[in-house]
């Protein structure tokens, strides 16, 4: 059988842990049907031991995955649209390093893409967990139908990251990826929906997210803080929100990033997450 006209594209960079990566390689190769390619953009230079990770599976699917190495670090931002240029499916899967695929991950989401010629991008839920899958603490619920997604947009981030398939060719109509820390997905899915294309999200957990101190660390500090409120501005230029959307996104964002990582957490895990 065919391998599948998907690329998976996944960035690398040299803070990932190499026993992550690997669980979530496995995952990718582990599919009930398999991609076309595994794209890896390593962003800047890695540590020996991810190169190693990368060594063992490059040697045991030779032709199944293939790097872009990038010189130094320029953010992930950038290194998502050098990804998306590099691939060559139409069809593109994002994967984190550190979460893990459901095998049935990509099987159903093409059909979904193969039963609506006009769906352009397609998500799940995520059940998110500490350091085994054995163990969910949390679900990430996202809204259903283009409809739905459209409006929760204009105050939130409407797909998981790590669970998006979406078309190439719209990725680039509407100016791919662009540097917006911490809101690179976000600000891209706004101006995909703000031109007209088609979102959904099954409404299963297709990806295992993982997740714990140090993603809810990521969340929060003046640094988070500064160029959120800065994402925040330029989703609202570029999405459907109207102003009070604006102001309400911020006010959020002003109590989550500024609070404490353990409260910060509590409210992930509590209220967030729901």
């Amino acid at each position: 059988m065919n391998n599948l006209d998907v690329s998976i594209l996944m960035s690398v960079y040299i803070k990932e842990k190499p026993e992550y990566f690997k669980e979530a390689l496995e995952s990718v190769i582990d599919q009930t049907i398999l991609v076309k390619e595994i794209l890896l953009v390593l962003d800047g230079p890695i540590t020996d031991q991810l190169q190693s990770v990368i060594d063992e599976y490059q040697k045991s699917n030779p032709s199944l995955i293939r790097l872009v190495r990038l010189e130094k670090n320029v953010g992930l931002g950038k290194a998502l649209a050098i990804g998306v240029e590099a691939c060559n499916s139409q069809l593109i899967a994002r994967m984190d390093t550190d979460d893990i695929m459901l095998s049935t991950r990509i099987e159903r989401q093409v059909a979904q893409f193969e039963n609506d010629p006009k769906l352009t991008i397609l998500g799940s839920n995520i059940d998110e967990f500490y350091d085994s899958t054995d163990s969910i603490v949390g679900r990430r619920v996202v809204p259903e139908t283009n409809e739905e997604i459209r409006n929760f947009s204009k105050r939130r981030n409407p797909f998981n990251h790590m669970t998006v398939m979406f078309k190439k060719e719209a990725v680039l109509a509407v100016g791919n990826y662009q540097p917006m820390m911490g809101f690179e997905d976000y600000y891209l899915w706004v101006r995909l929906l703000k031109a007209g294309y088609k979102g959904r999200n099954i409404q299963d957990s297709l990806v295992y997210a993982r997740t714990g101190e140090d993603m809810y660390a990521r969340r929060g500090g003046t640094k988070y803080f500064i160029n959120g409120l800065k994402g925040r501005k330029a989703i609202y230029h570029a999405g459907l929100g109207s102003f009070s959307d604006y102001l309400i996104s911020c006010s959020a964002h002003v109590v989550v990033s500024l609070l404490p990582n353990s409260l910060r957490g509590k409210i992930y895990e509590k209220k967030l997450r729901n």
